[in-house]
């Protein structure tokens, strides 16, 4: 290399070789996140560096010149390799620390909490938790800030962007209520005793209340007022054992002594838990091996909630 000479730089390599594929200006600045103005910046200081036009630019888009074809394929395969190094560069930053695990607030209390207790005593790696609802999980999970995720997910709900999802365990949101309350012996009631009384709901950005919601939307139903509305499920089910309210919550947060199911004639509010992961590259063993626990915790109250069921059924 001679005097005054500098090696390409890699976001220039980058910037030409997604110009290339995207076969347009617009389009490379939208796939890479930055200006036009800055895109072509990069691509001038790229060609003066080659000494050659490596795009030929026209009111139809860019394509290769043949000085340009000779450059994108070395260039892709650098880029290539520089991804890999990449991939390798994060799993030695993550497999030092401890594994990120985001769960919204009722996955926690239903699935992750006591996991993370029976965990404590094995030599396993430690697991650092962070609560929220389900689309903080997922935002977590797609900025980076969280390994992996536990979240709440509706039927037919639009792909978030960032993220994967797994299934993990099939969940219905359910009305219960304190055992001294009168419906804890009917056990079920009509659709109008549902909707003409005022209960103890999740807060409006919630999984559970949007589950809710867009059910009775559907249906073109219309529900008396919230008594109350509250953030997390130990909330709502304070807030229902001192009003003597019924609640509204994921069948796996409400067993407890103190509240009975109670079912809605012809109307149920489905969804599930799934596991929530960066949209590319392989979690490390590490997170595997929590995946695999949770989905064991996952069978555990898929077992007990059968068993429950066939219970309820029998009494009937």
């Amino acid at each position: 290399m001679s005097a005054g000479e500098r090696p390409p730089d890699i976001n220039e390599l980058r910037t030409f070789c997604t110009a290339a594929d995207s076969g347009s200006l617009g389009r490379a600045a939208l796939r890479l996140g930055v200006s036009q103005p800055a895109l072509s910046k990069r691509l001038a200081s790229l060609e003066n560096l080659a000494g050659t036009q490596l795009l030929e630019r026209s009111s139809k888009g860019v394509k290769l010149t043949p000085a340009g074809r000779r450059l994108y394929d070395e260039a892709r395969r650098l880029l290539d390799q520089a991804d890999k190094l990449e991939a390798v560069l994060v799993g030695l930053r993550r497999s030092g620390g401890p594994i990120r695990l985001a769960s919204s607030h009722s996955a926690a209390d239903a699935i992750v909490s006591e996991l993370l207790g029976e965990l404590g005593g094995e030599r396993l790696r430690p697991v650092e938790l962070t609560t929220g609802n389900s689309t903080v999980v997922r935002d977590l999970v797609a900025d980076g800030g969280a390994d992996l995720g536990v979240a709440a997910s509706r039927p037919h709900h639009t792909p978030y962007p960032g993220v994967r999802e797994l299934p993990l365990l099939e969940d219905e949101v359910v009305c219960a209520v304190p055992l001294a309350h009168p419906w804890a012996r009917r056990r079920q009631v009509s659709l109008r005793d549902f909707l003409s009384t005022p209960m103890v709901l999740r807060d409006p950005s919630s999984n559970a209340r949007w589950t809710v919601d867009g059910v009775l939307r559907e249906r073109g139903l219309t529900a008396a007022p919230a008594l109350c509305e509250v953030g997390t499920p130990q909330a709502a089910k304070r807030e229902a054992r001192a009003r003597k309210a019924p609640v509204l919550l994921s069948r796996y947060v409400i067993h407890s002594r103190d509240f009975a199911i109670v079912e809605v004639d012809e109307l149920s509010f489905p969804r599930s838990y799934v596991l929530v992961l960066p949209a590319y590259g392989e979690p490390t063993q590490a997170v595997n091996d929590l995946i695999e626990r949770l989905r064991e915790r996952a069978d555990e109250l898929r077992s007990g909630g059968s068993e429950e069921d066939s219970g309820r059924a029998a009494a009937r």
